[in-house]
Order: C-alpha cells, then sequence, then structure tokens
C-alpha cells in the first residue's frame, strides 16, 4: 500500500473516530505481555504456519478445544486436533483426524472448525478446501464426538460436497435458529453464503440439507469480484424478534434477516467505505447497534460503526465508522470475539489483543500478550504468522489462542471471570450457542 493510500485511509477514520486505541506498554521479547494476562498453558503442535482456527466448548463438563490444521507454505498436516482443557494449565492432544492420502490433497487442507450439539449427540464440523488431486468438491466433514476425552469412540458421520463450486469451504459458522434448527453457513465458490440444515445431515438426509443461500447484493455482486462472503456472524436480535446474518465480503458489509433461512431479507448495508473494498470477520454487539469490522490488508485496523440510524429507519447504508483499534499501526488483525464490553483479538504477529468498548467512540486497550515472536511469513504475505484463531469460554473466562507456528495458548485476564451479557445491561448473545434452551423471544427490558 502507498503512504498515500495509508494516509487516506487514516484521516478518513480519524475524521469520524474520537480515538483509537493501541497498546500502552512497549512490547520487548522481556516484556511480551500485560501484567493483567495470565499464561496458562501452551501446547504447541509441531509444523510451522500449519494451524489455522480453533473453536472451544462452551460446557465446563466438556473441556474440549478444536483446532483446524492446514498447509501454509510448507508441509504439515491437514485436518483437525481435539485438545482437552480439562486442567488449562496442561492442554493434552487427545486425537488427530487427518484427510487420507495426504500427500495427494493439495492446497490448503484445514482452514475453519466450529462444533454443534443435536439430540443429545455432540458434533465438529472441519471445513475443508482443497484443489487438484481429489476431493476438491469436499467442503466439510462431520465428526461425532460424543464419547470424548475417548478418543476410540470419534467417528466420522458425513461429508459435505459440492461438486458445482469445486474449492471448498473457507469459512463457517454454526447457529443454533430461533425455529430450534441448528444451521451450518459457510463460504463456498459462490455469490452469497450456503446454509445446510445440521440435524438433517445427521440423521442422514444429506441430499436435501442444503436450504438456502445469503446473497452478496447484486450491486455490489456485479463490481466484476465473485469472491462473495468472507466470514460472517449469525445472531438474535431481540429488538425485532429476528435471526440476523452479519457478513463481510465483496463490496463491504451486509445484514440481512434471515429468520426465514430459505428468503434472506436485506436490512443494512455498510458499503462505500473508505478503505474497505472486500469485508473480513465482521461482529456485532449483543444488541446489535454497534458491529466491529475487521479489513484483511496490512496497515488496517478494526473498524467500528454505530448502526443506530439503520436502527431506527433513517438510512440503510453507513459509510463512516465512530472509531477505530489497532495495536500496531504496521500489522493487521485475523478474528476477534465479542465478549461486551470486552473485544478479544488474534492479532497474526500482534499475538492475543483485548480491548473494551463501554465508550464505543472511545476503545480501550486492556491487555496483550504476543503468542509469537519469531520471524515474519517468509513464504507468502510476510504479515500472516502469528496468532491466528480465538474463543472465549462465557463460563469462567478461559480465553484460548491458537497460533499459525507456536500452537495453542490459553489465557486469563485479571477481573475477567465470565460473561453473561444481562451482567452488562445487554442480551445474553454471542458467538456461543445455548443447544439445550430455546430463544429468549422477548425484547430486553429497559
Amino acid at each position: 500500500m502507498s503512504l498515500k493510500r495509508l494516509f487516506v485511509l487514516f484521516a478518513a477514520i480519524a475524521a469520524t473516530a474520537p480515538a483509537a486505541a493501541a497498546q500502552q506498554v512497549p512490547w520487548s521479547p522481556s516484556n511480551r505481555g500485560s501484567d493483567n494476562i495470565e499464561v496458562l498453558g501452551h501446547l504447541p503442535l509441531g509444523h510451522r504456519l500449519s494451524v489455522a482456527d480453533m473453536d472451544l466448548e462452551q460446557e465446563m463438563d466438556r473441556p474440549y478445544a478444536y483446532v483446524s490444521r492446514m498447509v501454509y507454505g510448507f508441509d504439515g498436516p491437514k485436518g483437525t486436533d481435539i485438545i482437552s482443557l480439562a486442567d488449562p494449565e496442561n492442554p493434552v492432544l487427545l486425537y488427530e483426524w487427518r484427510i487420507e492420502n495426504q500427500d495427494l490433497h493439495q492446497r490448503t487442507g484445514g482452514m475453519d472448525v466450529k462444533h454443534f450439539k443435536w439430540n443429545d449427540r455432540y458434533y465438529l464440523v472441519q471445513s475443508l478446501q482443497f484443489g487438484g488431486g481429489p476431493d476438491n468438491d469436499l467442503g466439510a466433514v462431520i465428526l461425532d464426538v460424543t464419547g470424548l476425552p475417548d478418543p476410540s469412540t470419534v467417528r466420522e458421520v458425513a461429508r459435505i460436497r459440492e461438486p458445482e463450486m469445486p474449492g471448498g469451504f473457507h469459512n463457517i459458522f454454526i447457529y443454533k435458529h430461533s425455529n430450534d434448527r441448528v444451521y451450518l453457513f459457510t463460504t463456498a465458490r459462490a455469490p452469497g453464503a450456503l446454509v445446510y440444515d445440521l440435524g438433517m445431515i445427521v440423521d442422514g438426509d444429506l441430499e436435501n440439507a442444503r436450504g438456502g443461500m445469503v446473497p452478496v447484493p447484486e450491486s455490489s455482486a456485479g463490481s466484476g469480484d465473485s469472491r462473495g462472503y468472507h466470514d460472517f456472524y449469525v445472531g438474535y436480535q431481540p429488538d425485532t424478534g429476528e435471526d440476523r446474518f452479519y457478513g463481510g465480503g465483496t463490496g463491504g458489509y451486509y445484514i440481512y434477516d434471515v429468520s426465514v433461512v430459505t428468503n434472506p431479507e436485506l436490512r443494512i448495508t455498510l458499503t462505500g467505505v473508505s478503505g474497505v473494498t472486500y469485508g473480513h470477520t465482521f461482529t456485532p454487539s449483543p444488541d446489535g447497534r454497534y458491529v466491529i469490522a475487521e479489513t484483511e490488508y496490512q496497515y488496517a485496523p478494526l473498524r467500528i460503526f454505530d448502526l443506530q440510524p439503520a436502527l431506527e429507519g433513517e438510512v440503510t447504508n453507513i459509510r463512516s465508522p465512530i472509531s477505530a483499534f489497532t495495536a500496531d499501526w504496521q500489522n493487521l488483525v485475523h478474528n476477534h470475539e465479542v465478549r461486551w464490553p470486552y473485544v478479544f483479538v488474534s492479532g497474526y504477529l500482534d499475538g492475543l489483543q483485548i480491548f473494551n468498548l463501554q465508550d464505543p467512540v472511545n476503545p480501550v486497550s486492556s491487555g496483550y500478550y504476543d503468542t509469537y515472536i519469531g520471524p515474519k511469513n517468509p513464504i507468502r504475505s510476510a504479515m500472516f504468522n502469528g496468532a491466528f484463531g480465538i474463543d472465549v469460554r462465557n463460563e469462567d473466562g478461559l480465553i484460548v489462542i491458537s497460533d499459525m507456528s507456536t500452537g495453542l495458548w490459553t489465557f486469563k485476564m485479571d477481573g475477567f471471570q465470565g460473561w453473561n451479557g444481562e451482567h452488562w445491561g445487554m442480551p445474553n448473545i454471542s458467538s456461543a450457542q445455548d443447544w439445550d434452551n430455546p430463544v429468549v423471544k422477548r425484547p430486553i427490558s429497559d
């Protein structure tokens, strides 16, 4: 990126953003983290640049983390690692699932992983991306993991294929809908996010399980970029009683009502934003008013937008952020999890970053720890190394990071003993799904 473009980007943000929070304590090899962050455990997983996204079960009696394994410029495994966090200070590798004939399967391998519960059984979904060789139409594999911690009970129950859209699924999100079905939202080589009914799949009806697609609006899809979505979040909107999809992709960011998954309705767009031609991770606050938007290129901060004008019907498109966060303006972040008012960030070369949005126009850095102090990526884009995936266990506040080169890390932050949105005057809504209880379908009282 030219210095001129960089100046224009930050000038545009500064014009509407009173603050761009950054870490306050200078980093050094002997000072890898802030005093309020405690490293509980660390499990190296071998093979540099081979660790991708991760997912953490929320139930305390199921202390399992799932880590995607990929190839990113070097040799490495393609599949999933299952790790026990029964003792967070001593993570234990329980099981390795690997695609058969590793050498024949080209390209990335395992990218994103999520879990779900259906009819009292637990499953994980591992997204896969292959190009050339066998299985280039394979998007995901589903494993039954109900019998953990006994690794001999893990078994494969289904594979999701899309022969007309080869290349696999890059990102996935699993959502328990207000209709009590469990849906898998996926990215593929399609002008939108594909939707599958996971209950139907594990019950044996794979043929009829695909239930629709959340499109990229035609005005954006017609720009010549057919990449569709990169990442997304789905959550319940208490004020409107809608299941809402938040997607980042071609042209910016889009919010749909997916209460009827076969008939998504566009609600809000964030397009024409300075410095944003393609959205990445896009996550709302529990009440749906604020969104944290990522655009994955060097120098790009996380942008925070206030959707209130659109929620009140004054506009349908939001173009200007109200604030931004960056740990180091020379780098970029990858993923984030919102546990309001905290945003937990996996920041590649900046490791774990946590900031506070209690005052959304003035983000404040709350803690950090660098999980990777080695060299930049020597094979592909230099910034893509280090902290990749992140998740938070709501029950006790456990923070888990997957690092591309150093493996799995577990953390605690002083004063953060768990999360329930109602303790902050918010709906108790996050990426963590409540598999056993129906969605509370009433607005939160003032």
